[in-house]
């Protein structure tokens, strides 16, 4: 196997794991609040995700977006460099 396969498997694997934290630890938490958000993507160190239901129309959107959800990623991903919403 060459090395960009690799590296290609590599990225759907954090993708994939990135994904399942979203869907599992990250949404529970804006649910309770009335929204939640979609993995979008991931691309050298960024992850994109588009904000759904209240999150896609609250004014704190991009706090929640930073300071929880960009945070909760980077501790849980080192890789992670940045979060940012997709519209």
């Amino acid at each position: 196997m060459d090395t960009t396969s690799q590296n290609s498997e590599g990225v759907q694997d954090l993708s994939a794991a990135i994904q399942k934290t979203i869907d599992e630890k990250i949404v529970p938490m804006l649910r309770a609040d009335g929204g939640w958000c979609e993995f979008v993507g991931y691309n050298e160190g960024i992850v994109q995700v588009k904000m759904m239901g209240a999150c896609g129309t609250c004014p704190s959107a991009m706090i929640t977006l930073k300071s929880g959800i960009e945070r909760f990623l980077m501790e849980e991903f080192p890789e992670v460099k940045s979060v940012e919403q997709a519209f």
